[in-house]
């Protein structure tokens, strides 16, 4: 019974969380109402009241899905990255960026921050740095993978050089979310761009791996 209890759990959260996101992109997440959800989702407003204490928890519990599959995602680059750091880091940077538009629109994200950064000390704003945390810690598991293999040079910081690469995509992704008009593709290449200097100056080159083999 207790299984039964916990998978209808689950479809409630589920529905609501669709709902909720269809209609923050519908509506806007000013314009999108606690009615309105309910009704789409099937659920009265006070199952949502139960789980969510407002919009903004609504919110929050869609950035964390959003995040948490891309973080699953990136758990496969990090078991077994490409063999070139260039393309390590741009195959999990680009699985954060490519995905980041799956349940949230521009819009919603700008709210998210808004709030993460107007109450950082509230369950909202402690979640999302949370998750920001995770993702970096994953850039950190890449960079010390590809050192483990060779790839990245053993003197370089790596939990440092993770927070780097993460800073530095957040605030390209933040400028991003501003502009209604700016593309994804516009943005890997921006992010590609600035990790091409990074990685010529962390990468082990041929000649050195040579010395190695060759004293």
């Amino acid at each position: 019974m207790s299984g039964l209890r916990a998978r209808q759990k689950a479809d409630r959260h589920r529905r609501i969380i669709e709902a909720a996101a269809a209609l923050f992109r519908e509506a806007g997440y000013e314009g999108a109402k606690i009615e309105a959800i309910a009704a789409q989702a099937e659920v009265s407003i006070g199952t949502i009241y139960n789980y969510y204490q407002n919009k903004g928890d609504i919110l929050g519990a869609i950035v964390s899905m959003e995040v948490n599959e891309v973080l699953n995602a990136g758990r496969g680059v990090v078991a077994n990255p490409p063999a070139n750091v260039g393309d390590a880091l741009d195959t999990l940077l680009g699985i954060y960026v490519e995905h980041s538009l799956h349940y949230l629109s521009k819009e919603m994200w700008r709210q998210a921050m808004a709030i993460s950064t107007q109450l950082p000390d509230s369950p909202f704003g402690q979640a999302y740095t949370a998750l920001d945390r995770e993702l970096t810690e994953q850039i950190r598991a890449l960079i010390a993978r590809l050192q483990a293999l060779g790839l990245v040079r053993a003197d370089i910081d790596g939990p440092a050089l993770g927070e780097l690469v993460f800073n530095n995509m957040n605030m390209m992704f933040i400028e991003f979310v501003k502009r209604d008009e700016a593309k994804i593709p516009e943005l890997r290449a921006a992010i590609r761009r600035q990790n091409r200097i990074l990685v010529a100056a962390i990468v082990v080159c041929e000649e050195s791996g040579a010395d190695r083999r060759n004293p």
